[in-house]
């Protein structure tokens, strides 16, 4: 077919021009919800892997290359030759702002093929030789040796060589039990550079002061997290981690996170705002995370208490807490490291965090929960941010100066906060969305679940552990599938016309802002099952729906599904596609019966990895 011969061709992206702005990036202005005119196609934003990352041009690209080139491979030693899957240049705020020239649809490069002569054997990868600057459009292969993962809680201790073969961990931080090498598995021990002996034993020292076991904590951000086995070890006690690490020397440790089942996006705190909407974290968590707290004017420190609950906790472990101790072993006078912890404490106190826990290397604040009320004594208002809409944080940058929360109803333990009305719809906080609303959204994903369970029976098995939600509305789909089994990370697009991703960390859910005209901040093979309610009819002339699904296919593992609700116009030209992207696929009516034009569009990835031919140059 015309469609599987062009799917896998690549279209280059010429090199683009910098902004006049500087730090900005041309385009059009961005509102609540990323922009003000939503008929104008959506320029690229700083990826949240890239925020941060201080290196030149030449450098990251040459990194990036490299890393594609193991990832795609089975090996180290034996890289994948680029012409398979060269990823195009990403913009950061530390490098030239671009403007993206969107590649010819598939129609017109499916006729210029057919005029040239263009013959490409039915499901397989080209040789096509690719510049730096051009964008690919290609189905990236699994390493040799790829198999299922295993299953939870297996996982977590678990992990396959040769799904991400990656040794230098087991090197690195040996003596830390973050990971052994054995035979053809990785295991994880569990342990940390804090906490060498187990994460479930750190935790328990932790739950000497932090209620985990009453269902006031249920979510979590883990900071420069490693492998995650602090947020791995946390699902024993029912609480959800939104783990980051960046992608450094320390090689793959976000992939390593998934592997295991955990939930983890690549990122940094650099200088853009992270992309959660204000006061979504009951906990917040640093284990010798390398971030400078008293860089920037302690800009880190005000982006924590953004995300903070008012009544949620922040736990530093590691430089500078005990330097006394410690000074020599991480090679820091004990002036600077003094100075330090003495700017930490201070910026604590300015954001009104009560410290209520201080044992070896380990500090645990709280910040108070009527936080505003000590806001406005002592001066403090003059520290406050001047903001109409504290979720406002789409490529909005970081800002040292203490974010007002509203004074909200109380929000219920967890579970009973699952499906209880969120204080931000009972105050009115998010325009269009009433508790009625709220009810009604509920009752009917209830009734979807039900059919998708009827249509694919591992639904609800620990076949699926690591669920993407790419348009989670409300977070319902999430809540009814809830499980210990498995999590849903629920993405709330930049371009939806109402902001709901505060609502859905209301829930005791977690989630991020993303828009999918740019790729995702994680690894090929990491979910399980992807599911998208009208996410083709949203992105309509917004950017390319094949770019859209090719970047599904790299998130998504091999024998993988995919659950598409939308449009029979819009599934029908999907189908289409996906057809020469090794999908098996099938339209199924809407629940309701064949007349209502809302379908449902069920796709499973079949298993396939690259030959030696397409790994050779």
């Amino acid at each position: 077919m015309v469609v599987k011969q062009v799917l896998i061709h690549c279209s280059p992206l010429p090199l683009l021009q910098q902004s006049p702005h500087g730090s900005g990036w041309s385009g059009p202005g961005r509102g609540a919800t990323g922009r003000t005119d939503p008929t104008q196609p959506y320029p690229p934003r700083p990826l949240f892997f890239r925020r941060g990352l201080i290196v030149s041009n030449a450098t990251r690209h040459d990194a990036t290359r490299e890393k594609v080139k193991s990832s795609s491979s089975g090996g180290a030693t034996k890289p994948t030759s680029t012409k398979i899957f060269s990823p195009p240049l990403l913009p950061s705020p530390l490098h030239p702002p671009v403007t993206r020239a969107h590649p010819p649809p598939l129609a017109a490069a499916a006729a210029a093929a057919a005029a040239a002569g263009s013959s490409i054997p039915p499901g397989r990868l080209p040789a096509v030789s690719c510049r730096e600057t051009e964008k690919l459009r290609c189905l990236i292969p699994a390493p040799k040796g790829y198999v299922t993962p295993f299953p939870w809680p297996k996982s977590r201790d678990c992990v396959p060589y040769a799904n991400a073969p990656y040794k230098n961990l087991t090197v690195e931080k040996a003596v830390q039990n973050w990971v052994q090498f054995e035979g053809d598995v990785f295991r994880f021990p569990g342990g940390g550079t804090m906490f060498p002996n187990g994460a479930n034993a750190y935790i328990d020292e932790l739950a000497s002061v932090i209620p985990f076991t009453d269902g006031t904590i249920r979510t979590a951000l883990d900071t420069g997290c490693g492998v995650a086995s602090w947020g791995a070890y946390l699902m024993d006690r029912n609480v959800l981690t939104m783990s980051f690490a960046p992608r450094d020397s320390h090689e793959a440790q976000v992939q390593f996170a998934l592997e295991r089942g955990v939930p983890a996006v690549i990122g940094v705190l650099g200088t853009i705002k992270l992309p959660y909407p204000s006061g979504s974290f009951d906990m917040a968590h640093c284990s010798r995370c390398l971030i400078s707290w008293k860089s920037n004017d302690a800009m880190y420190m005000f982006e924590v208490d953004r995300v903070l609950r008012p009544g949620g906790y922040w736990i530093l472990s590691g430089p500078p807490i005990n330097w006394k101790s410690n000074h020599q072993a991480w090679k820091r006078s004990q002036e600077d490291l003094e100075a330090e912890q003495n700017v930490i404490e201070k910026i604590a106190e300015m954001l009104c965090w009560d410290k209520i826990h201080e044992k070896g290397d380990t500090v645990i604040w709280r910040k108070k929960a009527d936080s505003n009320e000590c806001h406005n004594k002592d001066g403090r208002p003059s520290k406050m941010c001047k903001i109409q809409d504290a979720d406002d944080v789409w490529y909005k940058k970081m800002e040292g100066c203490i974010t007002p929360f509203p004074e909200e109803a109380q929000l219920r333990k967890f579970p009973e906060r699952l499906f209880a009305a969120p204080p931000r719809i009972l105050q009115g906080r998010t325009p269009g969305v009433t508790e009625e609303i709220f009810e009604e959204d509920n009752k009917l994903w209830k009734k979807y679940v039900s059919t998708y369970k009827r249509i694919n029976k591992l639904i609800g098995s620990s076949r699926y552990r690591n669920i993407m939600d790419m348009n989670a509305g409300l977070g319902s789909f999430a809540a009814i599938i809830d499980s210990p089994i498995s999590w849903v990370v629920n993405v709330v697009p930049t371009i939806s016309e109402k902001n709901t991703l505060g609502i859905i960390y209301e829930r005791g859910l977690i989630g991020i802002y993303h828009d999918w005209c740019e790729a995702f901040s994680t690894y090929p093979r990491t979910y399980d099952l992807i599911h998208a309610n009208g996410l083709f009819s949203l992105y309509q002339n917004k950017c390319n729906m094949e770019d859209i699904l090719l970047e599904m296919d790299r998130i998504l593992r091999p024998e993988g599904a995919v659950i598409l609700r939308d449009n029979v116009e819009v599934l029908n030209k999907v189908r289409r596609t996906v057809m020469g992207m090794r999908w098996k696929s099938k339209l199924l009516d809407h629940e309701d019966g064949p007349h209502i034009p809302e379908k449902i569009l069920v796709s499973v990835k079949k298993y396939w990895v690259g030959n030696e031919e397409e790994n050779s140059s």
